[in-house]
């Protein structure tokens, strides 16, 4: 099909502004995701007990027979 040469080109145009558009939401979405998953390994590096601290649990000491 044939098509005026504006007509084609504000078509080009339009096609790469919504690629333009299509790659600024998969960084957006990438990043955001980086963001989650690095805020989550933080919390589980907190979580973890890294040895050097006694139990938080008491302890009873208990008589020798």
């Amino acid at each position: 099909m044939l098509m005026p040469p504006d007509t084609m080109l504000l078509a080009l145009a339009n096609d790469r502004r919504r690629e333009l558009i299509a790659e600024a939401d998969r960084e957006r979405l990438l990043t955001s995701a980086r963001r989650a998953r690095r805020h989550h390994d933080a919390l589980a590096v907190r979580r973890q007990p890294n040895g050097t601290l006694t139990s938080c649990e008491p302890s009873a000491a208990v008589p020798a027979q």
